[in-house]
């Protein structure tokens, strides 16, 4: 249980502390992380005295999204293309079906998938001078992982409209004014005040806690059911257009 080597998990109580350790690549989602990231869930699950998760990443970013090293490599690979893609699905069903409540302790950046997992967390604080940005689209991607499925149930959907379509940053302060975040504090007290609601959610009796979460949680099942699947699709096709293939050779180390 809790082997993820990219992965740190402690425990504080009831609560599990759930850190991105990879800070040297700025927590971005390689495939060796996607996988851990994936298996997590399951371990959480298994944990019985496990009633509440703080989620966040090690050193100055939440997390940086896809990594980079990959994006060649789905563009002219399709089997790793597809795995990557199911990666993405199955992020977002465990993410959603974990029964214990989840909180965000965003420290930093959250961009790309850094972000569509913030928005997938139940409860979300941001550091003061953390931000949220979908990027997708701005490297030539369909937002189809999951962003365009949760960013419209917590905020409008001419905002997600506005901020998927042109990959904008939202500041600590606009993503909670936009419901996408609930607290902005201090970047010192952040791990602290997200623990101490997480201890406050642990300490609710935990079969009203989960079901009531997984009640909550039907509004993006039912967003999935309509879009996931389509998304998914076409930011696969993304990887074969002129566009990505150029955004993919800027990024290509020169030999």
């Amino acid at each position: 249980m809790y082997e993820q080597p990219g992965i740190d998990v402690r425990a504080d109580g009831a609560v599990r502390i759930v850190t991105l350790n990879q800070p040297d690549t700025l927590n971005a989602f390689t495939e060796d992380l996607h996988e851990q990231f994936v298996s997590l869930w399951a371990d959480v699950e298994a944990d019985e005295d496990c009633r509440a998760v703080v989620l966040t990443g090690a050193g100055r970013t939440f997390s940086a999204g896809g990594s980079y090293d990959d994006f060649e490599g789905r563009r002219v690979d399709p089997a790793r293309r597809r795995r990557s893609l199911r990666l993405a699905r199955r992020l977002f069903d465990e993410m959603i079906e974990v029964a214990v409540p989840v909180v965000a302790a965003v420290n930093g950046p959250a961009v790309g998938l850094g972000a569509t997992v913030t928005t997938l967390c139940d409860i979300v604080f941001m550091a003061e001078g953390a931000f949220l940005a979908d990027t997708h689209v701005s490297v030539a991607l369909v937002a189809g992982d999951g962003g365009a499925v949760t960013w419209p149930a917590h905020t409008s959907l001419l905002r997600a409209k506005q901020y998927l379509l042109t990959g904008d940053r939202l500041s600590a302060a606009e993503a909670v004014e936009l419901g996408l975040a609930n607290f902005v504090v201090p970047p010192d007290q952040l791990l602290a005040e997200a623990t101490a609601l997480a201890q406050q959610l642990a300490a609710q009796p935990p079969q009203a806690v989960q079901e009531t979460k997984a009640i909550l949680n039907q509004h993006l099942r039912a967003n999935a059911i309509r879009s996931l699947g389509y998304g998914l699709a076409t930011e696969s096709s993304s990887h074969d257009t002129p566009e990505y293939a150029a955004w993919s050779e800027k990024l290509r180390p020169e030999s």
